[in-house]
């Protein structure tokens, strides 16, 4: 499974490199953004998996970072978490009202952010922290990489598990071929949507390899989904 991407927005640098140090050390990938402009930006080229954001930024303040991508289809489910120094009980209520799924008062203790970082990781997306998740008669191992079906393991190849592990943390949605390849290929240039047509049915053949249905759904028009 391929490590959390967490996106560190932050305007001091030492501030910055520290987070990003810790976050690297407990194995999330990390991208780093000094104001709200560049963190737009990074999160048009890679949606992250978890977005640590700074209340006093320059030009764009992290409150108004916030409210837009909350505002946004392809980033209103990402996690963020507020950092900072305001800590009044009136400043933590704005900072989630604005849509921070936590708020944190500098200074902070490190360990504790780790923890809390892992805590809405494991609510998003928890295959990325070594969840284990189950839908109907389907298991799927997200430490040690095994699936079973009605207690038979499943042989997937790398990409057939991310696709699976994706459905499996959201029975029922409906994923675009676009919201497939940010979550599952991270955009690679040299992957196209026809692509994922082929893995989702590379998956299909898999799961159905030894009886029962399909749980696979196709959505004409739209993606693919999980019942």
């Amino acid at each position: 499974m391929a490590a959390p991407v967490v996106l560190v927005v932050e305007d001091e640098p030492a501030q910055r490199e520290i987070l990003a140090y810790n976050l690297a050390a407990e194995g999330f990938r990390v991208r780093q953004a000094k104001d709200g402009e560049e963190a737009m930006l990074l999160v048009a080229e890679e949606p992250p998996d978890l977005i640590l954001l700074d209340w006093m930024l320059p030009n764009v303040s992290g409150i108004e970072t916030c409210r837009r991508l909350k505002s946004r289809p392809q980033t209103a489910t990402v996690p963020i978490i507020m950092l900072s120094a305001r800590s009044e009980e009136v400043d933590l209520v704005r900072g989630l009202e604005t849509g921070a799924d936590d708020y944190m008062v500098k200074p902070y203790s490190v360990v504790e952010l780790m923890a809390r970082a892992r805590a809405q990781l494991r609510r998003s997306r928890p295959s990325s922290v070594g969840a284990v998740l189950r839908y109907d008669d389907i298991t799927l191992d997200a430490e040690t990489h095994r699936v079973e079906r009605a207690g038979a393991a499943l042989k997937l190849g790398p990409t057939e598990f991310r696709l699976l592990s994706t459905f499996m943390e959201r029975p029922g949605r409906v994923w675009s071929r676009e919201q497939l390849l940010d979550r599952v290929w991270r955009r690679n240039v040299f992957v196209d949507t026809r692509t994922v047509d082929v893995h989702v049915g590379r998956l299909r053949k898999a799961l159905c390899a030894r009886g029962g249905a399909d749980p696979l759904r196709t959505v004409r028009g739209a993606g693919y989904a999980l019942g």
